[in-house]
């Protein structure tokens, strides 16, 4: 019987990490066929065991690498998902305009049939829709995937953003702005899990201000959701927590000099990951235990959390 602390821990499944880049090519006997390349580099997860898989696209955070969330996407792959992970840019202003754009392209290489051919033999992709997830700057762009922003070739599953950002502060929001702070729900045409961190809006001191300012992060993205929806808050863990245990470079050591963290990065990303396969399981594969189980019993989470909330339809 499926407990619902299974999905903190690694799944059955042995995955395979690959990066593709925009140059793939793929050549069948007896003739050579080329394979047009996807739009932005890749980082994909996916199950070592023959099958089709549902397919997610995780969209990573400001001036993040995509591969500082490879044991997160694993741990997501490990349950039986194929996880898309793209390089949206090197360096970035504050516009997030051409992200949305670029993940828009993502979605349609994909339903173009570009994604077979990188992927563990007799592993198949799903795609009769696509969710879409993604931490910080990303959650703000998988949000405006979701509300048309940029218009995609496959229908949209469901949304997971985790500790979204959108802007500085209040009044301080990034083009295009995403929320509203109208009473009117967002028109979102999917499902909406949104996870937030307790230690996100709090300073790292008084040099670096929040990570996810209050008012303009998670509590606010979900406040704004229309049902179904959920809000789960891990309240002793910071804004980078759910990435890899080791992140090298400049980039890796802003990740832990620049937030507000808790004292171990384990618990909050096997909670991440956990928390999105049980809104993975029922909302794309119909299978409800593991996400009733959370809600029934929040305890059996790896972090404790101040926030469980659930808006249904």
């Amino acid at each position: 019987m499926a407990s619902a602390g299974d999905v903190f821990d690694h799944g059955r499944h042995g995955t395979s990490l690959a990066q593709v880049d925009e140059a793939k090519t793929r050549r069948c006997s007896p003739a050579s066929v080329t394979a047009v390349g996807p739009p932005k580099p890749l980082l994909i997860a996916a199950p070592c065991d023959a099958g089709e898989y549902p397919v997610v696209v995780f969209l990573h955070g400001y001036l993040a690498n995509n591969y500082f969330y490879s044991q997160l996407l694993q741990h997501v792959a490990s349950h039986g998902f194929i996880v898309i992970a793209p390089q949206m840019y090197t360096l970035s202003g504050p516009d997030t305009t051409a992200e949305i754009n670029s993940a828009a392209a993502v979605v349609d290489w994909l339903a173009a049939d570009g994604l077979s051919s990188t992927l563990p033999p007799n592993v198949r992709p799903i795609l009769t829709a696509v969710s879409i997830a993604g931490h910080s700057r990303g959650g703000k762009v998988a949000f405006a995937l979701a509300l048309g922003h940029a218009k995609t070739s496959l229908p949209l599953a469901a949304l997971v953003a985790v500790d979204p950002v959108d802007g500085t502060g209040l009044g301080q929001q990034t083009a295009p702005p995403i929320l509203t702070y109208k009473e009117t729900p967002l028109r979102v045409q999917a499902p909406v899990m949104v996870i937030g961190t307790g230690l996100g809006e709090v300073p790292r001191n008084a040099l670096f201000p929040p990570c996810a300012p209050l008012g303009v992060s998670h509590a606010a993205f979900y406040d704004e959701c229309p049902a179904p929806a959920c809000h789960l808050v891990a309240r002793d863990y910071g804004h980078t927590d759910m990435m890899d245990d080791v992140t090298r470079g400049a980039k890796g050591l802003a990740t832990r000099a620049v937030c507000k963290n808790g004292e171990s990065r384990a618990p909050m990303r096997r909670f991440v990951g956990g928390a999105m396969v049980a809104f993975l399981k029922k909302w794309v594969e119909g299978r409800p235990e593991w996400l009733d189980g959370i809600r029934d019993r929040p305890e059996v989470a790896p972090v404790v959390l101040s926030a469980v909330e659930f808006r249904d339809e």
